[in-house]
C-alpha cells in the first residue's frame, strides 16, 4: 500500500510526517529505519507519527521514532511540526492543540505570527525519572568518561538529557564525548548529550548529540533542557534564546514546578508517497 508523507523541519532538526488517523497502517521500527537512511531511503532525524489519543482529554497521539528504528519519548521540534501538520492537513481547527506522547501530554498553541510556543511540562530533575544513576539529587554531577572527569547537569524534559557547559562551541567535543556520554552505563535508558556554551545572561549557543540520531541541527528539548541547567546553576535569566546549528529558539522557564515554554518555527519542505 502507498502512505502519504510530509517531509518538514524545525530548525533543520529534519522529519517524516505521517497521518494515521485518515490512513490505517501498522508501523514498525523496521519502517522507521529504512526510510531514516539518507542514501536508500527518504531521509530524516526522526519519524512522527499523528495518531487518534486513546485519552479524552486530549486531541492526538504523538509517537516518534528515530532514524535508528527506537522509539523515544519526547521531540519539541517535531511537537512543533505536529502542530503545524495537523492544522495545514484540517485534522483539526484548533490554534491550541493537546497531544498525548510516550513522555506525557504536551500543550501546543499555533500563534497568529506562524511561531509555535510549546508547553513541554515541568522538568524532572530526580535521577530516579531522568533516568540517571546517582545517590542523591544536585545541580550537576561528576562524570567519568574514560578515565577522565565531565561535569554535566541531568535533566528529562520527558526524555533524558545531559548537558555540558563548554568555552567553545566550535570546538566542543560533540563526535568524541557525544556517543560515549549516549550510551554511559549511568544513563539506563542511554541520552541526548547538550554541549552549552553561554554568550551572556540571556544568549547561549548549543548543540546537541541526539540519542540514536547524532548531532542534529536543532534538538528542542535539548535546548529546553539546557535551559533548565543554565537557570538552575545561575549561569541565565528567563526568558533566553538558544541558537543551535538550525536557528533560535525562545525559552521561558519560572523555575522548580512550573513547565517550560519553547518557540519556535516549523516548516513544510515537500510532500510524498512511501510504499509500505
Amino acid at each position: 500500500m502507498l502512505l502519504r508523507f510530509t517531509k518538514m523541519h524545525g530548525l533543520g532538526n529534519d522529519f517524516m510526517v505521517l497521518d494515521l488517523v485518515s490512513q490505517h497502517a501498522h508501523i514498525l521500527p523496521k519502517h522507521a529505519k529504512q526510510w531514516g537512511d539518507r542514501h536508500t531511503g527518504i531521509g530524516f532525524d526522526q519519524l512522527l507519527l499523528v495518531e487518534a489519543p486513546s485519552n479524552p482529554e486530549v486531541d492526538f497521539r504523538y509517537r516518534i521514532f528515530n532514524s535508528d528504528g527506537s522509539e523515544v519519548e519526547q521531540c519539541g521540534n517535531g511537537a512543533r511540526c505536529f502542530a503545524r501538520f495537523v492544522l495545514d492537513k484540517r485534522l483539526t481547527a484548533k490554534r491550541q492543540i493537546r497531544v498525548e506522547t510516550k513522555g506525557g501530554v504536551i500543550e501546543l498553541d499555533i500563534r497568529s505570527d506562524g511561531q509555535i510556543s510549546v508547553n513541554m511540562g515541568a522538568p524532572r530533575l530526580v535521577p530516579a525519572d531522568i533516568p540517571f544513576q546517582a545517590t542523591e539529587q544536585a545541580l550537576s554531577y561528576p562524570l567519568d568518561v574514560d578515565g577522565n572527569t565531565v561535569d554535566i547537569a541531568a535533566v528529562s524534559m520527558g526524555n533524558p538529557h545531559a548537558v555540558l557547559r563548554v568555552n567553545d562551541i566550535n570546538n566542543a567535543p560533540v563526535h568524541e564525548l557525544g556517543p560515549k556520554i549516549e550510551h554511559h552505563p549511568r544513563f539506563p535508558a542511554r541520552v541526548n548529550v547538550g554541549f552549552l556554551q553561554v554568550i551572556d545572561r540571556t544568549r547561549a549557543q548549543l548543540r546537541v548529540w541526539e540519542r540514536g540520531a547524532g548531532e542534529t541541527q536543532a534538538c528542542g528539548t535539548g535546548a529546553c533542557a539546557a535551559a533548565v541547567a543554565a537557570i538552575s546553576q545561575g549561569w541565565m535569566d528567563s526568558p533566553l534564546l538558544i541558537d543551535l546549528p538550525g536557528g533560535r529558539l525562545s525559552i521561558e522557564w519560572a523555575g522548580l514546578g512550573h513547565p517550560v515554554m519553547m518557540t519556535g518555527p516549523a516548516s513544510r519542505v515537500y510532500e510524498g508517497q512511501v510504499r509500505l
